[in-house]
């Protein structure tokens, strides 16, 4: 008894038997496109970042006076304007030192496009460092004073002082960077933010006692938080413009790469901070000064934030793994850089208050 098999309907509704039916490869159905609506923990994580960012801006002009109530301790006239120079400085830094280290760091990534990079912010952030070193070096020449007037711009005051001569030698160091960064050989602005960091960390440390232990303490102290603030704000940049261009698996390994340096970065930033505050403070008065001296909150505010960015890294660096892919350390890595801009504005603000100094 042969089987009879059930008619298929054709494309005009009639119906014909299945082995005339043309043997065609069944079509993929594409999957409709979803486009999805921003969350509101988006638009949270943002106002946070926003909202740490100008936290960051106001710290230099409100700290002196929150850190130095009821301490007794004075308020210098120079202390607002000098935390917010210093801290346009310090930012200028970062972002040189960062576009200049993953610019080295991208070719030794397999696979990745040579010149595929973010346009630089480097020159912008030259002349910005330019204008905080030339404002920083008129007050220097005042006598530490704010000039209220042009006729108390005594810059040829600066040739005659040890601060002077550092601030002229930022001045200068700046001015290179700036003139390298629009020049075809970019990454030789390395040697004048070098220039910049030793003149840093000398100023720094006037001691008459060891003077060179406190000025190498800082250099390290300072390269290694530039690298890490700056690496990682250029980082996150190049891992955006990849991201557009189909290339996770080199985000991926760039990524791991900066991970694994900023660690040590991270570590060699709290040990020698950590000696430095020990030389400043006797051990048995270190708790103390940390809650009855203006220099010593502010010190505890800059750790107590460097704990939340290293809470923030361990996160975002999870969730990249857990992900599979680099593209998820982007919220809560502008997280992590705004807080480490809040730790570039509260460094800046432990130079302009008065340090307890023990040699």
């Amino acid at each position: 008894m042969s089987h009879i098999r059930p008619p298929a309907d054709g494309p005009l509704g009639t119906s014909r038997p299945v082995e005339d039916a043309p043997a065609t490869a069944p079509r993929a159905v594409r999957p409709a496109q979803v486009v999805a609506a921003p969350s509101a923990g988006g638009a949270v994580r943002a106002l946070a970042v926003v909202g740490l960012l100008m936290l960051g801006a106001l710290v230099p002009l409100l700290g002196p006076g929150l850190a130095l109530d009821g301490t007794g301790e004075a308020v210098s006239p120079a202390a607002r304007p000098v935390g917010v120079l210093r801290t346009v400085l310090f930012a200028a830094l970062c972002v040189q030192a960062g576009e200049l280290w993953v610019a080295r760091m991208v070719p030794a990534v397999r696979g990745a496009p040579a010149g595929l990079l973010p346009r630089a912010w480097s020159a912008a952030a030259a002349c910005c460092g330019l204008v905080a070193a030339v404002a920083l070096s008129a007050i220097v020449a005042n006598g530490n004073v704010p000039p209220r007037g042009w006729s108390e711009l005594r810059f040829g005051e600066l040739y005659g002082t040890g601060d002077g001569v550092l601030a002229l030698l930022e001045i200068n160091a700046f001015a290179v960077a700036w003139l390298l960064a629009r020049s075809r050989r970019p990454g030789f602005a390395a040697l004048p933010l070098a220039v910049l960091v030793v003149a840093e960390a000398v100023r720094a440390h006037p001691e008459i006692e060891t003077p060179l232990i406190g000025s190498a303490l800082t250099l390290v102290h300072l390269t290694c938080g530039a690298l890490w603030a700056g690496g990682l704000l250029q980082v996150l940049r190049v891992l955006r413009l990849w991201q557009g261009h189909g290339l996770r698996e080199q985000g991926a390994a760039l990524l791991a790469r900066y991970a694994r340096a900023a660690a040590w970065l991270f570590a060699a930033v709290t040990v020698t901070g950590t000696v430095s505050t020990l030389r400043r403070m006797p051990p048995d008065t270190v708790l103390e000064q940390l809650a009855t001296t203006g220099y010593g909150r502010t010190l505890l505010a800059k750790l107590l934030l460097l704990a939340v960015v290293a809470a923030l890294a361990l996160r975002a660096r999870r969730r990249a793994v857990a992900a599979g892919d680099p593209g998820a350390v982007f919220a809560p890595g502008r997280a992590e850089v705004a807080s480490l801009g809040l730790v570039v504005a509260v460094s800046a603000l432990l130079t302009a208050l008065p340090v307890p100094i023990r040699w």
